[in-house]
C-alpha cells in the first residue's frame, strides 16, 4: 500500500480530508445517516493512517494485527447494520477488504511496507506482495464498478443542487453531493491501495 513518498502523502492526506468530513457529517442528518457518516470517518482515517509512507513512519508488526482487528469488529458492525440499509453491504465489503490488506501486510512481516513501495515501481511480482490475486481481483472489480457508478450518481445531484429546484441543504453536512463525492474518494483510494497488492 506504501508506493513512492509523494503519492502516498497525497493519498493520506486525500483519506485524512475525507474522513474529517465524514466526521463533520455525524453531527447531522438522521440516526441512519450518523451511522453511515461514522463508518466511512472510519474508514477514510483508517486508509489515511494505512498510506503514511513507510519512510517516514514504519508501523510496529503488531499494528497490522490491531487493524484486522478494528476492521474485522466494523466489517460485523456493518453486516448487522445492513439488514437496514443496503449501503451498510458497501462498508461490509470495504472493512473486509481493509481487513484483507492488514492480512497480507502483516504476513510480509516488518518489511512489508518497503515490499509494497518496490512493487509500486515495478521490481516486486504480486506473489512477492502476498496477496491473493484472485481475491484482490473481485476487490478491484468491485471498487473499479463502484467508482463508475458513484461518479454517474454525482452528476445528477450535482446539477439538481445546483439548480433551483428547491432550498438549498443547511449546512455542510447536509449536502448530498459531498458525501458521495467523499464516497467516490474512498473508492478511488482503496483502488489505489489494492493496485499495489
Amino acid at each position: 500500500m506504501h508506493g513512492p513518498a509523494m503519492s502516498g502523502w497525497l493519498l493520506m492526506a486525500l483519506c485524512a480530508v475525507t474522513g474529517a468530513y465524514c466526521a463533520l457529517r455525524t453531527r447531522t442528518g438522521s440516526e441512519e445517516e450518523r451511522r453511515t457518516a461514522r463508518a466511512e470517518a472510519l474508514m477514510g482515517f483508517g486508509m489515511a493512517a494505512m498510506a503514511i509512507p513507510a519512510a517516514a513512519v514504519a508501523p510496529p508488526t503488531w499494528g497490522w494485527a490491531v487493524y484486522a482487528v478494528l476492521f474485522g469488529v466494523a466489517a460485523l458492525r456493518a453486516l448487522w447494520f445492513s439488514r437496514r440499509s443496503g449501503h451498510h453491504l458497501h462498508h461490509l465489503v470495504g472493512s473486509s477488504a481493509m481487513v484483507y490488506m492488514a492480512v497480507v501486510m502483516a504476513r510480509a512481516g516488518g518489511s512489508g511496507h518497503g515490499a509494497h513501495g518496490a512493487h509500486v515501481m515495478g521490481s516486486h511480482s504480486m506473489a512477492a506482495a502476498g496477496g491473493v490475486p484472485l481475491l484482490t481481483g473481485l476487490l478491484l472489480v468491485y471498487y473499479a464498478v463502484y467508482v463508475l457508478r458513484s461518479g454517474a450518481r454525482l452528476i445528477p445531484v450535482a446539477a439538481t443542487a445546483s439548480g433551483g429546484g428547491g432550498p438549498a441543504p443547511a449546512g455542510w453536512g447536509a449536502r448530498p453531493e459531498l458525501a458521495l463525492a467523499c464516497r467516490l474518494t474512498m473508492g478511488i483510494a482503496m483502488f489505489a491501495m489494492l493496485l499495489t497488492l
